[in-house]
């Protein structure tokens, strides 16, 4: 491995911010933005050298030696770039999410169409096991996309548990961490948490998902190294399947009252932009909507065309 710099360090944490800013999105990987960015093979065996061999050296007090073990300033730099990001944008997505939804979904649909395009490419060899992968990766995030959501259990276990779920996800390119936690019930809790800093139930979810992606990262390293191709073309589908949840127009079919006793949308179906707008009495914003799906799709371009690091198979 190379050593890295200061300036190397910090393109690091700005690679981190594109991943929190993506993990706060139902709908969007950060494992995604670690893929296309060149740092996720990387992210998985640092997360995957912190073990039993590594704990036994911070124990012997020899920290420098730990540090290097679990490539510990990569990791950090990364995890300031996802804390920064997430910290500052959950109050904006909240406020764009509750009144903006047909932009901001348009937006969200580019940038995963144009993901799913880009880890397509890493592909190298494509046979009838990597296109059987392909369609189960779009057929198993299309399932996923129609369960209907939980509502929130705000008990101390859930939020732990909730944690160690959704942070399998947010390493899968594809899969998105918030999405998981918008079928648990749980999304807009955490979000809400994190935008008042509610220290004990972010200190517990924090902890499920320690737990969780050390547990993960060595499972999904195996994959990477032996069935590389089937395993990146997995991650694809899940891509495309998720489109589904994506779409920007939706029909509200079934409602639910929380427990603050406000109406919120239970189950959505997608609808055309003109049965949108008759339905809600809304502008689809159609011009507006495509332009920022076409923001969204060029941003994962520009990430890929200016990103000198690649995955190594």
């Amino acid at each position: 491995m190379m050593k890295k710099g200061i300036k190397d360090y910090f393109i690091i944490a700005l690679k981190g911010m594109g991943m929190g800013a993506a993990d706060v999105i139902p709908g969007v990987s950060g494992g995604t933005i670690a893929f296309i960015t060149g740092i996720y093979e990387e992210l998985i065996n640092s997360i995957k050298s912190i073990n039993g061999n590594a704990i036994k050296l911070i124990l012997r007090g020899r920290c420098k030696d730990f540090w290097q073990a679990i490539n510990g300033t990569f990791l950090l730099s990364l995890v300031l770039g996802i804390g920064i990001s997430v910290v500052s944008l959950a109050r904006l997505l909240k406020y764009l999410l509750e009144n903006h939804p047909v932009l901001i979904w348009s937006f969200f649909f580019g940038l995963i169409v144009s993901s799913a395009f880009f880890v397509g490419k890493h592909i190298k060899k494509w046979n009838g096991g990597v296109i059987i992968s392909a369609l189960a990766g779009i057929v198993i995030a299309y399932f996923v996309t129609v369960i209907t959501p939980a509502e929130a259990n705000t008990t101390y276990w859930f939020i732990f548990l909730s944690g160690a779920i959704a942070i399998c996800a947010m390493i899968l390119p594809g899969i998105s961490g918030s999405f998981i936690l918008v079928l648990l019930g749980m999304y807009k809790f955490i979000l809400h948490s994190v935008s008042d800093f509610n220290f004990i139930v972010i200190a517990i979810f924090l902890s499920g998902a320690l737990i969780g992606i050390i547990a993960f990262s060595n499972v999904l390293s195996w994959f990477l190294r032996k069935y590389y191709n089937q395993t990146i073309a997995l991650l694809a589908g899940f891509m495309v399947g998720s489109l589904n949840k994506v779409w920007p127009w939706k029909e509200v079919v079934e409602t639910f009252i929380d427990k603050h006793g406000m109406e919120k949308p239970l189950i959505e179906k997608n609808v055309l932009p003109a049965t949108y707008e008759q339905l809600t009495g809304n502008n689809s914003m159609l011009l507006y909507a495509i332009l920022l799906g076409i923001t969204g799709f060029f941003i994962i371009f520009l990430f890929e065309r200016f990103t000198p690091e690649k995955p190594k198979n």
